[in-house]
Formats: structure tokens, sequence, C-alpha cells
């Protein structure tokens, strides 16, 4: 039986900034920048940006950093969640696990939407549209669940998993203990 590595290298400088640049931008727009003003449209887009340049990296990013390496296909979900309903541990990732890598991609599609819906809101066309500045503000709450969703999950998984992931976000470096 092959064992993962006691500490690996995972994530590289560029995902590490992507990441906390985009929860700095998120926490930014959510309560402390005010709606419809222009410091919250440029962080809102600010974030667009992030996540399309991080759309970039994971094709010609580092090797843990390609979606190639961690994409949620439907086979590994599936090993995922079997090997957790039958009580073994699932297979080792070195980057993102399957239901890490659905939530990392539902969270930045989330992002890109709350950009556009918040472009939208300054067309001449949908100005003071009542239904997109709804959709937006449903989509700010849910990227603000989703997220919290995605810290518990991250504490919690690298419990189970006995790795140290939130410090891994910050170091690049993922330690098993």
């Amino acid at each position: 039986m092959k064992h993962a590595p006691a500490s690996e290298r995972v994530w590289d400088p560029f995902v590490r900034c992507f990441h906390w640049s985009l929860v700095g931008l998120v926490v930014l727009n959510l309560w402390v920048l005010e709606e419809g003003e222009a410091p919250h449209e440029w962080a809102g887009y600010a974030a667009v940006t992030l996540v399309l340049l991080r759309v970039v990296w994971g094709f010609i990013g580092t090797r843990h950093a390609r979606f190639a390496d961690f994409w949620p296909t439907p086979a590994r979900v599936s090993a995922h969640l079997r090997a957790w309903r039958h009580g073994a541990r699932p297979p080792a990732t070195p980057g993102h696990n399957p239901l890490g890598a659905l939530m990392m991609l539902t969270l930045m599609a989330l992002v890109l939407l709350l950009g556009f819906t918040g472009w939208l809101q300054g067309t001449e066309r949908f100005w003071g549209n009542e239904a997109v500045q709804d959709l937006h503000e449903a989509l700010a709450n849910g990227l603000l669940l989703l997220a919290g969703l995605h810290a518990a999950a991250a504490l919690l998984m690298g419990r189970l998993e006995r790795t140290r992931l939130v410090k891994a976000m910050l170091t690049g470096v993922k330690e098993r203990y």
C-alpha cells in the first residue's frame, strides 16, 4: 500500500495569493464597502479579474494548480463519497479532493455571476431593475453561505484527513500528521 508523504508542496504562490486576495475582496464587499459605490464596484471587478486569472492558471499553472489535477469528474466524486460511506479513507489527493474542487468551482462561478449582475445594474437597460438587484443580493448571500461552509469543511476535512489544510493555504505545503 502506497502511503502519502508526510508533507508535500501543493499550492504555489499564485494560488495562495489568489485565495487570500479573493477572501479579502469578498469580506470588503460584503461587510465594509457601501453597495453601489465605486469602491464596491472596483472590488467586485478585481474579484472577477482574480477568478479569470485563476481560470487561466488552471490550464497553464503548476501541477496541482491545474484543473486536470483535481477536476471533480463523476468517477472521482463517486469514489470519494463511496469511501466515506463505507468508513474507509478516500484516496489521498495532494490538492483539492473532489468535493473541495466542486466547492472551489462553485465559489468561483458565484463570484463571476456576482460581477456580471453587478455590471448589469450599471447598464442603461437594467439600471434600477429590482430583479437584477435581488439576484445580485441572493448570489452574495449564497457566496457568504458557501464560503462559510467551505471554511468549516476545510477545518473538518483537515481533522478527518489528518492534514493541516489552512496552514497549507498559507505556506503551500500540505502536512500530514
